[in-house]
């Protein structure tokens, strides 16, 4: 004989899957956030956050998977330098901004890395070329995705932007300022495939260069302030 299911014996089963479904949310929850990089964790991301790092001058210590205090200090030293908070844990934000996607949003991670990278070149194209002409400005976004497909540069647009020493608007703290309409435009466009710099990955002011070597790369084009060249 069937057993008939009362409102009482309802009610208990509906708490219980309640529970459930709580304990649930909060395991996944927690296993998102354990899934971040900080101090003491260990595996791919930690190498992928030190080679970035290390690359760009922020991190002198071995590339071991292993977050450790110099790691810790070095990410401290990136999230100072680019406008973020400064906890030393690779979070959310900072993976973004070094180009690196966590796990836990992989489905998303393709749409995240298109419009990160819109972004953050829009943020150099208004440190570098606020105040050029437009063309400039598509030309400066060009250079560094031109710098991207190069072999002799990392291969993502953050690890271009933020290589040590490659431009003043990361050295000097400019890259931290909001872009405005042009610059955002401008780096679209340059994504689309504009490029009025003809393939250049170097580009200077000839007003202001101290570099004698500078000097020696084929000019392709001048735009307003600022010389193109291969």
């Amino acid at each position: 004989m069937k057993k008939i299911i009362n409102k009482k014996n309802l009610a208990i089963l509906l708490t219980v899957l309640t529970g459930v479904l709580l304990i649930y949310n909060i395991f996944f929850s927690n296993a998102e956030v354990e899934a971040l990089s900080k101090y003491g964790s260990r595996g791919s991301e930690v190498t992928q956050i030190q080679t970035k790092l290390k690359r760009w001058g922020y991190y002198n210590g071995s590339i071991d998977g292993i977050y450790g205090s110099q790691t810790v200090e070095a990410v401290k030293y990136f999230q100072r330098k680019n406008g973020l908070s400064v906890d030393g844990i690779a979070g959310p934000k900072t993976l973004q901004t070094m180009g690196i996607y966590s796990s836990s949003n992989s489905s998303s991670s393709s749409s995240t890395s298109s419009s990160s990278n819109v972004t953050l070149l829009a943020k150099l194209i208004y440190g570098e070329a606020r105040g050029e002409p437009y063309t400039g400005q598509v030309a400066v976004g060009a250079v560094v995705l031109n710098r991207v497909k190069h072999s002799s540069f990392p291969n993502t647009v953050s690890g271009v932007v933020y290589q040590s020493g490659a431009f003043d608007a990361v050295s000097d703290g400019q890259i931290n300022l909001t872009p405005d309409s042009s610059a955002k435009k401008a780096a679209q466009d340059a994504i689309n495939g504009w490029d009025p710099s003809y393939g250049s990955i170097y580009y200077f002011n000839p007003a202001t260069a101290t570099n004698k070597w500078i000097w020696s790369r084929p000019h392709t084009v001048t735009i307003g302030k600022h010389r193109f060249c291969k």
